[in-house]
């Protein structure tokens, strides 16, 4: 049942993006000693447990959980989500934490920009013009034209692309499909994928990165558990401008334990797409009340 208590959603999302944040930084270890497929596929192995447990709980039956009215959908779905992590990590690997979560909080704003094209919502001019300021923030994080351009900074951008669009299929299959359906085909969808493209990528681990890997595994579940139970009790608008704090938190984490630096152009830059991104769910919220 689903109540209405913002303050309690507030206090779950921001549970949420720390404990997601720890997620990063774990899957930026493990990633930089091992093969990224075997991670995100172990990872997942105990994601789609998780998926399957949590669907049949809510729709009464895998049977249940699994009845869609749109699998090609729900399976390009799974595809899509399973591979954007990959991705991510990767970039986590190439170019840290701090600057991967400065590109990849733009997805917001891919969000917004695709939404007409493939929801067919309109988008007003305030909006487009958030959405532009947003990218010129990007483009000062990735400095194409000042420095020598890393290509490794295309890496977190173009898997803020794919989870903009995964996002964006997720509400249209919201049209047909329960959110337990689209949950339980997200997580079985990518679990097998990922076994099939990741078992050949086997390779030892040390038992203390066991104990990471345990570590992210549960921390992938425990996020998911956060964010359902932060839905559960608050408008997803009310509670979506404090998921910019993952950025906050995954950027401390960068720093403190990785080393990492934080750049005067990337923290300007991460300044205007957060401005912009908490401008669009403002005209969004302003709409829906018109």
């Amino acid at each position: 049942m689903q109540s209405n208590n913002t303050r309690l959603g507030i206090l779950y999302m921001i549970a949420t993006t720390f404990v997601f944040a720890l997620q990063d930084g774990i899957s930026r270890h493990l990633a930089g000693e091992y093969n990224v497929l075997m991670i995100v596929m172990i990872r997942y192995w105990f994601f789609a447990a998780f998926v399957i447990a949590i669907a049949r709980r809510q729709a009464g039956s895998i049977k249940a959980a699994a009845a869609t009215k749109q699998p090609a959908l729900q399976i390009f779905r799974g595809l899509l989500l399973g591979a954007e992590i990959c991705v991510m990590v990767t970039g986590f690997v190439l170019l840290g934490l701090v600057e991967s979560h400065a590109i990849f909080a733009s997805y917001p704003l891919i969000v917004a920009a695709l939404s007409g094209p493939i929801l067919g919502e309109a988008v007003g001019w305030r909006r487009w013009a958030a959405i532009g300021v947003g990218f010129i923030g990007v483009l000062i994080i990735l400095q194409p034209g000042i420095t020598v351009f890393a290509p490794a900074a295309i890496v977190p951008l173009i898997a803020a692309l794919m989870f903009a669009l995964y996002s964006l299929l997720t509400r249209y299959a919201a049209r047909k499909d329960t959110a337990a359906t689209s949950f339980f085909w997200t997580g079985t969808v990518g679990a097998v994928l990922l076994t099939a493209i990741g078992i050949s990528s086997w390779e030892p681990m040390t038992t203390p990165d066991w104990a990471w890997m345990l570590a992210l595994c549960i921390t992938g579940a425990l996020g998911h558990f956060l964010l359902i139970k932060c839905y559960e009790v608050a408008e997803a608008s009310a509670v979506q401008p404090f998921a910019y704090l993952q950025l906050v938190f995954a950027s401390t984490i960068g720093i403190i334990v990785f080393s990492e630096v934080l750049e005067l152009h990337v923290a300007v830059g991460a300044g205007l797409v957060i401005a912009s991104g908490l401008f669009t769910v403002w005209r969004a919220r302003q709409a829906a009340k018109t």
